[in-house]
């Protein structure tokens, strides 16, 4: 008959608690997001809303949020940013997706800013569903042209996303794949935020990056929020 050895034991239970422990900080240290129609109305509840674009500054230059100051973690003049800031008041903070401004969120959360709001979904959602924006270029495509392309064709596949990206940038390979496999039987429009923002506002369907649109005779057969398994998607929506 076995004997039960108590240091095992006890090293056993040290570790399940260390592990639940670890469980319990990860969950305290995400930081939860807020849906664009939440985010947006406490914008506008503030006379001087405290928007903070948490991309890179060659990001921020070609399009952003109006009102927004950049800058983030990585920003030299970091501390002095945040110094410009009043903690009494809320925060509000964005980027491509939640990376680079949870992160921000965390640092601010710890430094006594107790009302601190990041964007579900980033720049993405906030265009994509028509919100003011600053853009020092106009779209290249319109969206009478895009309808024309949607209903020219029997298959189109439009890709939704930006050159920072980096889910989007999964995408481009996929893509090429599909573009081999299925040759002229498939048109894709590959749609960058740096290149076209009026077009992502005035479609208002875009809800995160990348965000991808199969057309069959000028209807949407399926929508995609993010990259999943885009080549299984696309070839069970063409064998039907």
């Amino acid at each position: 008959m076995s004997q039960f050895n108590p240091k095992v034991i006890k090293n056993s239970f040290l570790v399940i608690v260390f592990l639940l422990s670890a469980v319990g900080f990860s969950q305290n240290q995400n930081t939860p997001t807020v849906p664009i129609e939440s985010f947006y109305s406490k914008i506008k509840e503030q006379p001087k809303a405290q928007i903070i674009d948490a991309r890179g500054p060659e990001e921020f230059v070609i399009n952003h949020i109006n009102g927004a100051v950049n800058f983030n973690l990585e920003t030299k003049n970091y501390q002095q940013s945040v110094a410009q800031l009043d903690k009494t008041k809320p925060v509000f903070i964005y980027s491509i997706g939640a990376g680079r401004s949870a992160q921000l969120a965390k640092e601010l959360s710890k430094n006594g800013f107790s009302d601190v709001n990041v964007l579900q979904g980033g720049i993405a959602a906030w265009i994509g569903a028509g919100k003011p924006f600053y853009s020092n270029s106009k779209s290249k495509l319109s969206l009478a042209e895009y309808n024309k392309i949607v209903t020219d064709n029997s298959t189109v596949l439009v890709d939704i996303g930006s050159h920072y990206c980096g889910a989007c940038k999964k995408v481009k390979p996929v893509l090429e794949t599909i573009k081999t496999q299925y040759g002229e039987n498939i048109k894709i429009v590959e749609i960058d935020l740096e290149d076209n923002p009026q077009i992502i506002a005035d479609l208002k369907t875009v809800k995160v990056f990348p965000t991808l649109i199969l057309y069959q005779k000028g209807k949407i057969t399926f929508k995609k929020d993010g990259l999943g398994d885009l080549k299984k998607d696309v070839d069970v929506a063409l064998a039907h």
